[in-house]
Order: C-alpha cells, then structure tokens, then sequence
C-alpha cells in the first residue's frame, strides 16, 4: 500500500459522479488485502445510483465492515446516519474509508463530527474527474472543493486524480486529469496525493504516482 494512505480514516469527497465510490471501495479492499480491520462507511445520501452497499457481498467476503443507511431509509428525504458510524469513530483499531455525498449538502454530515474527527488522524480528500462538466475546469473544481471544506468545517488535506471515460478510458485521459488536478493544487495549495486508473495502465503511467484499481462498480442498468 502507497505510504499516502497511512492515516486511520480517509475521508473521501468530490462532485457526484467524479468516481468517489470506485476509488473508496477499491481502497478499502486494498487496505483489507494488507491484513488491516477495515471499514467502509457508505454516507453518500447525494447520488441514488452509485453506493458501495451494492458491493456489500464483495466487500465482506474479503473482511470489509460495511457500513450504510437501511435500504428503507437508503431513498428518505432525510436519511438516518447509521450508528454503526460511532463505532468506527471509537475503535482506533480499525481502518476506515468514508464515502462522503459529492455535494455541499452531502459533505454536511460531517459537520456533525468535526470536534470528533478533528481529534482523529484522518486524510480528507477531494476526487477530480476532468470530464465531469460541472468540474472540468480548475476555477470549477477549485470553488467546489472550497464550497465543500465551507460546509463540512474541514479542510481538504489531498488531491486525487480519477479521470476517466468509463470502458473508454486511455492513458491520456489520466494524464490529462492529472493536469487539472495539477492546477488545482496550484491554487489551493491542497497536494496532489495519487492518480487512480485500472490495473491494466499501470506500465504506461509509471511515471506517476499511481493507484491501481479494477472496476468494482456497475451501472444501475448493468445490476
């Protein structure tokens, strides 16, 4: 494992759709792999489609603690936090990814843990997608990262580059991300931590800091 994620929770943020809940899933494995106690708390209330719950099975077979609203409350107007959440606060023993909603308003739950989390050793990281519309330029995705550190109370600690075009995705798409990530920390002073793409690029974007992954999520229609 990348000594970038050596923190005991890694808290990850970004617009909907930047591909938070990939790379979350994807680290929480990994970290699992290496022989940690490992918990993944799904609290993104922003995007109905892309949950890490819909790997649950995956996730326990290879010793990953789940962590998720009920399915009946999964789609309420104001979903329950779990409480399961203050287990993960509480044992320093176990490692734990947090899929934060990819809005402002989603990154609010944690408003309610800042005095707790500032006491932890926690990463808050924010993902850039250069091919989500709403964040595809620097300006964009710099007032949105901010807008997010405004409504959670916290500040974003790294940058991570997940660019790309689903099945369609080449090397020079990540490079390209990587050059927006790159400008973005330029004007946040936020570093850039890692550039995530699957496995199977990994030669060719060996001059990166890479983290590997392979695609874990499906679309609702592929379910």
């Amino acid at each position: 494992m990348p000594s970038y994620f050596t923190h005991r929770l890694t808290i990850v943020t970004g617009h909907y759709g930047t591909g938070k809940t990939e790379f979350s899933v994807n680290l929480a494995l990994a970290l699992a792999g290496e022989g940690a106690r490992v918990a993944l708390a799904d609290l993104d209330i922003v995007n109905p489609y892309f949950r890490s719950r819909e790997r649950r099975e995956l996730l326990e077979e290879a010793g990953v603690r789940l962590i998720a609203t009920s399915q009946a409350l999964a789609d309420a107007d104001v979903p329950a936090l779990p409480p399961e959440l203050h287990a993960l606060l509480e044992d320093r023993s176990l490692r734990g990814v947090l899929d934060i909603g990819g809005d402002p308003s989603g990154a609010r739950v944690l408003a309610r843990y800042r005095p707790r989390l500032k006491g932890e050793d926690y990463q808050l990281l924010y993902v850039v997608n250069a091919n989500r519309p709403e964040v595809r330029t620097a300006e964009s995705s710099t007032a949105y990262l901010r807008a997010i550190e405004a409504s959670s109370g916290l500040r974003c600690t790294g940058l991570v580059n997940n660019t790309h075009l689903c099945g369609e995705t080449t090397p020079e798409e990540v490079r390209r991300g990587a050059a927006l990530a790159e400008e973005v920390s330029r004007r946040t002073g936020v570093p850039v931590l890692c550039h995530v793409a699957e496995a199977r690029f990994a030669e060719q974007l060996e001059d990166l800091a890479l983290f590997p992954i392979e695609i874990r999520m499906k679309k609702p229609w592929e379910l």
